[in-house]
């Protein structure tokens, strides 16, 4: 039907370069648009608007933000000797969920892939760089998720690190609850063993 009606054509094309979203989705949340109300539909509108226009990234952690520096990097409760490096800002919110994390961040923005043409320039490693003058730091937890790409980061990371004498940890990463050793793979029981620790 949208292939007819040209505004709702547009409409599901805007939505299908959403990343993850195919024609069937795109189709579905474009009726979900139509059904609402005009009022609904320019909240809806002008809240994408509001954040494409004031969110940006903190100059200190690069996670996002819509303050001049990010709450978390002004929060003096936050450990500023520790500093946990991931992928992107949806790690952060993760990570926050535990509750049990009280350092500072650094969001890279990517992982090194040289398949996909990214190299360690097209990330924001050079901004981590710039923070190991504050000599407070004493930890870089490297929280890129298992894959090839977010190993290979953490290990050039690791080896980009060593000469200033600040501790490189990686998480550890194993077998999730609920899950079956016979369904796992190598990688994962291999940080399940590594990551093994005293029962108590």
């Amino acid at each position: 039907m949208a292939d007819y009606i040209e505004p709702l054509q547009a409409l599901c094309e805007q939505f299908q370069r959403l990343s993850g979203i195919g024609r069937k989705t795109a189709l579905r949340l474009a009726f979900s648009v139509l059904e609402s109300s005009e009022e609904d539909a320019a909240a809806f509108a002008q809240a994408i608007l509001n954040a494409k226009q004031q969110i940006h990234l903190c100059p200190v952690c690069q996670n996002l933000t819509d303050r001049e520096i990010c709450s978390i990097c002004t929060d003096d409760r936050r450990d500023p000797a520790t500093i946990c490096v991931v992928e992107d800002p949806r790690a952060v919110l993760a990570l926050e969920k535990v509750k049990e994390y009280h350092g500072r961040y650094h969001v890279l923005h990517g992982v090194i892939s040289p398949i996909n043409g990214v190299g360690p320039d097209q990330l924001k490693i050079k901004e981590l760089l710039d923070r190991l003058s504050d000599e407070r730091i004493t930890e870089i937890i490297v929280a890129t998720n298992p894959t090839v790409e977010g190993e290979a980061t953490a290990m050039y990371l690791a080896r980009l690190l060593s000469p200033f004498g600040i501790k490189v940890t990686r998480l550890a990463y194993g077998i999730p609850m609920g899950g079956e050793l016979e369904f796992a793979d190598e990688i994962t029981l291999y940080r399940a063993l590594e990551g093994r620790r005293t029962v108590e």
